[in-house]
């Protein structure tokens, strides 16, 4: 398989393992709900590759769908890499804006999107999705990297998307108008949802010969590629032989023998060709094409932009966010990738049309999908949240009637706080408080998502999965840390075995190993043996 290389790879290809995990800071005052929680709809004000760290204890393995609408690398987005990657080089390239004349601004911008599809990856769940967004400027370089990270083989499909509703006749060269859309999967089992027919689609089935089954249409009954087993020929009932067409029959003899037996392959009056029946009763729902070209159905750049003004009639056109979605497009990705319980994740955010599409999708379907949207820009507040506030509540000026009503829901607001650093503990500076941390090392031990719910302070008891039970002896308080230890009074207090093994985190530990086999205890030390078991 092709590899791409770029400036700064070597240094960026694992660096979203070197990306310290971070606490999420809930904000009650900008939520819109009763209870913020980390299991809501989210919004999450950051940096993104850092709140996609910070996600995995969480969300790792749970996110259906992953939508991103990442800078298209134009030269004309001011965008800045601020990635803090150990490297001389990429350390001078902090804080400078990323421009036409930037030579580097292809390395910079794989740099940046490298660790973020690997996070990205790490999140997405064995049947899900993500859809990439991107045009000419970096959608074959997109390809290859995408090709590295999710596998060549888990590509599914480049949609083509007419963006615009309208060419532009003031183009030199051609009007660009369509966006590419790359779908990668995280298995090769993945398949789409089905579209519901329409009338439309169902008017070229016919049934001329009244056949029981109802209406069909002749169908291709050669193979797409060139197969010289499937090259035999065909016996007709009058006795004549029909030759094979140039790549071969589309199935094997015995196959085909069958299906001319029961009547679902026919002969022509003339038997010079032959017709495999296609029923309509078989079709269920329609396949999607790689063509997204009707706008009624896929929305267009600036009907996503009439979107954003009849939500923000008060902002100014440069108060407003410059390249929205529209609402339709989103809601077309989502019925062909999301169940009606999916969670989908959004880390580039922007104006908060993947929230507003999940909750009318929710709406017209009744089903409960959840939004995690991710923004680093002052106006996660202002424009992207403030959004969502709005659709829930309901947009009186609004020309829609259901946006009039608004669609109901709620989410909760978190920003990006301190680094949870293991070395924090021997200085006892930003001490993550117990549930932070308990999060930090359920995660960290098992790789699997922290249930908040399950914590016991009291016990020490912090989740379990099918082989441990986790136990953290720990408070937010240096003098605490250094005085307290795992002693045979903690062992003996520790609720009742389930036949797990224990991995006890403590600072120190003040029995013999012998005690430990007896209480099957797996003793983690405070901060040093911090790891992931892996089974």
């Amino acid at each position: 398989m092709p590899i791409i290389y770029f400036k700064g790879k070597t240094f960026v290809q694992n660096h979203h393992l070197a990306v310290k995990y971070h606490q999420l800071v809930p904000k009650k005052e900008l939520s819109f709900t009763d209870k913020v929680s980390l299991h809501d709809n989210l919004i999450i004000q950051g940096d993104n590759l850092k709140a996609l760290k910070a996600l995995l204890p969480t969300y790792s393995g749970k996110v259906k769908c992953i939508y991103i609408d990442p800078p298209y690398n134009t030269g004309n987005e001011k965008w800045v890499y601020n990635d803090n990657v150990n490297s001389p080089m990429i350390k001078e390239w902090l804080g400078n804006v990323v421009d036409k004349e930037d030579m580097t601004r292809h390395d910079k911008w794989l740099c940046m999107m490298m660790p973020r599809l690997k996070l990205l990856r790490e999140l997405l769940s064995e049947d899900g999705v993500i859809v990439i967004s991107i045009d000419d400027n970096e959608q074959h370089r997109l390809r290859l990297l995408c090709d590295e990270i999710f596998g060549e083989e888990n590509f599914v499909v480049d949609i083509a998307w007419r963006s615009g509703d309208s060419s532009n006749n003031d183009a030199k060269k051609f009007s660009n108008d369509y966006n590419s859309t790359l779908v990668y999967s995280k298995s090769l089992e993945w398949l789409p949802n089905k579209l519901e027919r329409t009338d439309k689609n169902n008017q070229h089935y016919k049934n001329p010969d009244n056949d029981f089954r109802g209406p069909w249409f002749a169908g291709n009954v050669s193979s797409p590629n060139p197969r010289e087993n499937l090259r035999y020929e065909l016996k007709t009932p009058s006795g004549k032989f029909i030759s094979p067409p140039a790549n071969g029959w589309r199935w094997k003899e015995s196959t085909m023998q069958e299906m001319i037996e029961t009547g679902e392959v026919i002969f022509s009056e003339d038997e010079s060709r032959i017709i495999k029946k296609t029923y309509l009763e078989d079709q269920g729902g329609l396949a999607p094409s790689n063509l997204w070209h009707d706008i009624d159905e896929t929305g267009h750049n600036r009907q996503a932009k009439y979107e954003q003004n009849n939500l923000f009639p008060e902002k100014t056109t440069s108060e407003q966010f410059k390249t929205p979605k529209p609402v339709k497009f989103l809601k077309r990705i989502l019925q062909l990738t999301t169940n009606s319980d999916s969670i989908i994740l959004d880390s580039f955010a922007g104006s908060g049309t993947t929230a507003q599409a999940v909750l009318e999708l929710n709406k017209e379907d009744g089903g409960n999908r959840k939004f995690i949207l991710v923004e680093m820009e002052e106006y996660a507040n202002s424009i992207t949240a403030e959004r969502v506030r709005r659709v829930i509540k309901g947009v009186k000026t609004a020309k829609s009637e259901n946006l009039k009503k608004g669609f109901g829901g709620t989410f909760s607001y978190f920003e990006l706080g301190e680094t949870i650093e293991m070395e924090s503990l021997l200085r006892g500076k930003s001490l993550p408080s117990f549930k932070e941390f308990a999060r930090y090392l359920f995660y960290t031990a098992t790789g699997e998502e922290f249930n908040e719910k399950s914590i016991n302070e009291k016990t020490g008891f912090i989740g379990e999965n099918k082989n441990y039970e986790a136990y953290l002896f720990y408070k937010a308080d240096i003098d605490w840390l250094k005085k307290n230890a795992l002693t045979l009074e903690r062992c003996v207090a520790l609720p009742k075995f389930k036949n797990k093994q224990r991995l006890v985190f403590a600072p120190a530990k003040y029995v013999d190993d012998h005690t430990l086999l007896e209480f099957r205890i797996d003793f983690c030390q405070l901060p040093y043996e911090i790891y992931r078991i892996q089974k």
